[in-house]
């Protein structure tokens, strides 16, 4: 299905694809041409919630099904996703301005994802335990320990990877048992339905999901507090977040949240390697990823040396627009570049220079580095999501360690040096989920756990973790 000017996607809600009962609809324009790509339907509250009902009652039989049974229809799903990659690349490109290469990738990535996820479901069995292994026990008892799914899971994907990171929402929820309802950005549900579509066409029965396209303001609340959620899965800013767990009441969380990555970069670096790393992790599809470096926090005594190095290497990022495979593109939309440029003039107000870049077209923000900036400064602090990166002179790892843990923040951190064993030590300090090591901060591999601290996020991904947090245990105790 290719998409064709001004054309009407319809939505899987009771069980079929459908329009909304108001005939209501969403424009999705394109980022940088601002041109019209299709419509989805805006669905109403009362018609979702009849939905959900359908899909709340669906997840039983689903989860009599046989995880082999399941296994075949994700490896199919996995399969589509391939074979219509292109496709569906070029919809993400069109949707969130993303460069074509980038945005194919992340749907032949998703397929990786979705049967990895069959292999590790696959491998997680119950236990078995025995009442005399504890003092005081008896060997009579005899405690059956199996995963059971949580019922329906609530995925609220986010736009700048609308396929991947919706899928390993959608993928494990679906693989041990659970129903889903999918809430995809708005700007990115276009891409979010033919995900869908794909997996349908691979065998899923329709009404085990609910796809609610619409606004956040209108349908999110409504979402977050429906009775039939048994669980939500959340990718998107800090606020947002925040707002969710204050909503959802007794309901389990996995929430992934803002970051202000730093970069640490000790006297004893590899300079090139560095410099290397920072530009890729700082400004990959313009900065619009919560994992990018967001600021330098480099010592004195090679800051000059790395400045050249990075500069040069900002100089030569291709700007321009997705279809061009440019690294930087615009901006989702006019009020993010509206705010990584407050964050610009912020800067240059109190006394940073600007290296490379504040430059401005419509929603195109030109890569920028910032030196000398201070702690007072917006941009130290605030998450930009944006091709802006700021440089904070050091003078001694322990200054790198203080002001990196005063962040709000708290998902990743790089740090390089050539002391292995000091950077072990460095990372025991740093209050993040993970320290990238002579490297840039990144998701992945998709196995490993994925985890921030504080306001960036609650709970913990990763393939294995992400399929543990959708099922409970369920003990029987056989007495002898």
């Amino acid at each position: 299905m290719t998409i064709t000017t001004h054309q009407a996607f319809k939505t899987l809600i009771h069980g079929e694809w459908n329009e909304s009962q108001s005939k209501a609809t969403i424009e999705i324009n394109s980022p940088h041409k601002n041109d019209l790509i299709g419509s989805v339907p805006s669905l109403s509250q009362e018609e979702l919630n009849d939905s959900i009902e359908k899909t709340v009652a669906a997840q039983d039989q689903w989860a009599q099904t046989s995880l082999q049974e399941r296994a075949e229809i994700l490896n199919k799903w996995a399969d589509i996703l391939e074979e219509r990659q292109e496709d569906i690349g070029e919809t993400i490109m069109q949707e969130v301005a993303k460069k074509k290469s980038s945005a194919v990738s992340e749907v032949s990535r998703t397929a990786d994802y979705i049967r990895h996820t069959v292999e590790d479901a696959l491998r997680i069995h119950g236990e078995v335990m025995r009442g005399d292994s504890f003092k005081g026990g008896s060997p009579s008892k005899i405690g059956m320990v199996e995963k059971e799914p949580l019922g329906t899971i609530l995925a609220i994907g986010p736009f700048n990877y609308p396929v991947n990171l919706s899928a390993s929402k959608v993928a494990p929820a679906l693989m041990m048992g659970n129903s889903v309802i999918f809430k995809p950005a708005t700007q990115g549900a276009i891409s979010g339905i033919k995900m869908i579509e794909a997996l349908i066409d691979a065998g899923l029965p329709k009404s085990l999901v609910t796809l609610a396209t619409g606004r956040g303001s209108v349908i999110g609340d409504y979402l977050v507090q429906h009775p039939g959620v048994d669980m939500i899965t959340f990718t998107g800013g800090t606020g947002t977040g925040r707002h969710i767990a204050q909503l959802s009441t007794m309901v389990p969380l996995v929430l992934e949240l803002g970051g202000k990555d730093p970069a640490i970069v000790l006297n004893d670096a590899d300079l090139d390697k560095a410099a290397e790393e920072i530009v890729a992790g700082a400004y990959s599809y313009s900065g619009q990823r919560c994992t990018a470096i967001k600021r330098v926090l480099v010592q004195d005594e090679v800051a000059d040396q790395l400045v050249e190095r990075i500069t040069n290497k900002v100089k030569s990022l291709k700007v321009g627009m997705p279809e061009d495979n440019a690294v930087i593109t615009p901006l989702i939309n006019t009020k993010s570049a509206d705010f990584v440029q407050s964050l610009i003039d912020d800067a240059k107000n109190q006394g940073a220079s600007v290296l490379v870049g504040d430059k401005r077209e419509d929603n195109l923000i030109y890569p920028t580095l910032l030196d000398h900036v201070t702690s007072d400064m917006k941009v130290a602090w605030e998450e930009p999501f944006g091709p802006v990166l700021p440089i904070i002179r050091i003078s001694n790892e322990n200054e790198a360690i203080e002001l990196s843990n005063q962040s709000d923040y708290g998902l990743q951190a790089s740090v390089f040096t050539k002391d292995t064993e000091n950077a072990m030590k460095i990372a025991d300090k740093l209050k993040v989920g993970s320290v990238q090591i002579n490297a840039k901060t990144e998701r992945g591999p998709d196995h490993f756990p994925f985890l921030g601290v504080k306001g960036s996020g609650l709970g913990v991904q990763g393939i294995r973790n992400s399929l543990l947090s959708v099922v409970r245990d369920k003990v029987k105790i056989l007495n002898m």
